[in-house]
C-alpha cells in the first residue's frame, strides 16, 4: 500500500517543463527521408543522432560516474537532467523527493521516468523534431535555464524554419529568425554554458563567444549554399532551389576541422623556444567540455639525431570539494585553464638544449585529456586520437 502511494505521489510531481507530445508522424527522422532524405543522410553521420545514453560513451559513462559518486540522485534523475539538452523530446523533465525514494526502494519500474528514459522516441538524440519543432526561445530567462527549459514547442506537425515562403502537403511551416538570421541563438539553447552539481561552471561558451562576423553555423554547418531543402517539386516539375545550409554538425570530434585551426608561430628567444598559437576563431579553444585538450609536442634534433622531446598540455583540470581529480560535472573549483582566448593568442616558453640545430613543433587536438579518460574508463580511440593542427619545422 505504501509504495502504491510514493508512485501516485511520483506520477503528480514529475512534470517540470511544459511537454509537447510529438505525433508518430513526426516523432523520428524516418518520416523525414521522403522529402529530405539528403539532409537526413547528413544529420545520420552527426553526433547530434547519437546524442543519447546508449549511443554515446562520454556521456553514458559521465551519467554513470555521476551516479556513484553522488548519492543524492538516483541514475535515472541523472538521465533526466542530462536529456534536457540531449534528448529535449524526453516526456519527463524533472523528478522529485518522492521519486528518489521510490528509486531508492526499487519501485520505479513502472514510473513515468523509467518509462520516458526507456522510450524509443528519444533515442535519436538530437533529431529533426527537436530543432524544427521549437516556437520559441526564452533568452530572457536565467542562464542556468538551458535545453527544453529554454524552449517552447509548436503544436505537432508545425514546423520551423529559415523560409517564409515554404510549403508541404505533409505538415505545416512557420519561418523564424533562429532558423535564418540569429541561428547562434538556437545553438546557444544548448551549447552556451554548463554548472557542476557543486555549482561551479566549468562551460561559458556564450559569455566567450566573439563573433566577428561569423555565425556557428557557418563553421559547424556550412556556408549557404545553392542547393534543395526538399526535394517536393512544383508546378513546373523543379524542386525549389534555395540556399541551404549542410546538417552534418561538425566539430571537435572531425579531424579536418582542426586542420590550421590555429596559426602556429616558433621562434627562438632569449627565454629559449617561443610557440606562439594564435586563434583565429569566435570561441576558444580547446573550450566546450572540460576534458578537451591542445597539444604541443616538441623534437629537438640535432641532423637526424633526437636529442630531446617534450610536451605541453592545454586543458583544463577540476578538482572535487575535497580537492581530488574529478569530472567537470562534479567539480567545486577549476585547478588550472589553459585555453586560448577567442581571437587572441598564447606563447609558450619552452627551454633550448645544447647542440641543437632544428626543432620539429607538431600542435594537435585530443577530445578528452589523459586524466578525464581515465576517471571514465573511456575505450573508444576517437576521446584519445591526435588531430593535427598545424606542424612547424624550424632550423636554427
Amino acid at each position: 500500500m505504501r509504495s502504491l502511494w510514493l508512485l501516485a505521489i511520483v506520477g503528480l510531481s514529475l512534470y517540470a517543463a511544459e511537454v509537447v507530445q510529438v505525433g508518430d508522424k513526426f516523432k523520428d527522422s524516418g518520416k523525414c527521408k521522403a522529402c529530405h532524405s539528403h539532409i537526413v543522410r547528413q544529420w545520420d553521420s552527426s553526433w547530434h543522432a547519437k546524442s543519447h545514453y546508449d549511443n554515446d560513451e562520454y556521456l553514458r559513462k559521465t551519467i554513470d560516474y555521476v551516479a556513484r559518486k553522488d548519492n543524492r540522485k538516483s541514475l535515472n534523475t541523472i538521465k533526466i537532467e542530462c536529456a534536457a539538452c540531449h534528448n529535449p523530446r524526453i516526456s519527463v523533465t524533472s523528478t522529485s523527493a518522492e521519486y528518489e525514494a521510490i528509486a531508492a526502494l526499487k519501485l520505479d519500474k513502472d514510473s513515468a521516468a523509467t518509462k520516458a528514459i526507456n522510450n524509443n522516441g528519444i533515442s535519436e538524440g538530437i533529431n529533426c523534431v527537436v530543432c524544427h519543432n521549437i516556437d520559441q526561445i526564452h533568452d530572457n530567462l536565467p542562464d542556468s535555464k538551458r535545453g527544453i527549459n529554454r524552449v517552447s514547442w509548436m503544436p505537432s506537425g508545425i514546423m520551423t524554419g529559415p523560409y517564409g515562403d515554404a510549403k508541404s502537403p505533409y505538415h505545416k511551416v512557420e519561418q523564424r529568425d533562429f532558423m535564418d538570421t540569429n541561428p547562434n541563438q538556437l545553438c546557444f539553447v544548448c551549447h552556451a554554458n554548463d554548472t557542476s552539481e557543486e555549482g561551479h561552471r566549468f562551460i561559458d561558451m556564450q559569455v566567450e563567444f566573439k563573433s566577428g562576423g561569423k555565425q556557428c553555423v557557418d563553421c559547424h554547418m556550412s556556408p549557404r549554399k545553392d542547393g534543395v531543402a526538399a526535394t517536393l517539386r512544383d508546378v513546373n516539375g523543379q524542386a525549389h532551389k534555395r540556399l541551404i545550409r549542410e546538417h552534418g554538425f561538425k566539430g571537435g570530434h572531425v579531424e579536418s576541422m582542426w586542420q590550421d585551426a590555429l596559426k602556429v608561430e616558433v621562434r627562438k628567444s632569449a627565454g629559449g623556444l617561443d610557440v606562439t598559437l594564435v586563434n583565429p576563431q569566435p570561441h576558444a579553444l580547446p573550450s566546450g567540455f572540460g576534458s578537451r585538450e591542445i597539444l604541443v609536442e616538441v623534437q629537438y634534433m640535432n641532423g637526424n639525431k633526437v636529442i630531446k622531446n617534450d610536451t605541453l598540455s592545454l586543458t583544463t583540470h577540476y578538482l572535487s570539494k575535497r580537492n581530488k581529480p574529478t569530472i567537470a560535472h562534479l567539480a567545486a573549483k577549476t585547478q588550472d585553464s589553459a585555453s586560448i582566448p577567442a581571437q587572441g593568442s598564447k606563447t609558450l616558453t619552452l627551454p633550448m638544449y645544447s647542440g641543437v640545430n632544428q626543432v620539429l613543433v607538431s600542435v594537435s587536438y585530443r577530445l578528452v585529456n589523459d586524466e578525464v579518460r581515465g576517471l571514465l574508463d573511456l575505450k573508444d580511440p576517437i576521446w584519445s586520437k591526435k588531430m593535427v593542427i598545424k606542424k612547424v619545422n624550424l632550423k636554427l
